[in-house]
């Protein structure tokens, strides 16, 4: 017959394990969290690049020569800051998730880091310009940030266009 201090020994055991098990299986969940919710906002991500205005907003400020400033943009009319601004924000908001690590930045690089590139190249000029206007230093801060990133890693790497550095994948069966 098993004694009463031996039964106590194996509740021990046992509830020893039962915590290590909860900690364990806590862990893997917020792990399984972290990756549904990079997810999830790399989804939405893609869903912001089909929007129409996004679209149209790009076709007109990709026609600006580089380093247009406030003045030069507004003589083309007002949908043109329109864009500008819709522009900045949406990537103002891209650099901030990448920054807090809810969209990871190896996403955010392949999906739009040219597009973000060329748009800041276009539009430097533009915000520096309102920041001074709006006596907001902030203005437009993550997108620089972003785009910050974007030209340091792409040093780093000496990158290529995905269509010369991945030509010869295949698809698996």
């Amino acid at each position: 017959m098993v004694d009463l201090s031996t039964l106590a020994n194996l509740a021990d055991v046992f509830s020893g394990a039962a915590v290590v098990g909860g900690a364990a299986f806590a862990i893997i969940q917020l792990r399984e969290y972290r990756t549904q919710r990079q997810e999830n906002a790399a989804a939405e991500l893609v869903r912001s690049f089909y929007n129409p205005e996004f679209a149209r907003s790009v076709r007109l400020i990709r026609l600006l020569r580089d380093g247009c400033t406030a003045a030069e943009l507004r003589e083309r009319g007002a949908e043109y800051e329109e864009a500008a601004i819709l522009i900045s924000f949406a990537y103002e908001t891209i650099g901030l998730l990448v920054f807090r690590r809810v969209t990871p930045f190896s996403i955010v690089e392949e999906l739009t880091g040219g597009l973000a590139l060329l748009m800041w190249r276009k539009l430097q000029r533009w915000e520096e310009d309102v920041r001074v206007e709006s006596a907001q230093e902030s203005w437009s801060e993550w997108f620089q940030w972003l785009v910050e990133q974007l030209e340091a890693h792409a040093r780093e790497k000496n990158q290529k266009p995905a269509h010369e550095t991945f030509s010869d994948w295949r698809p698996t069966s």
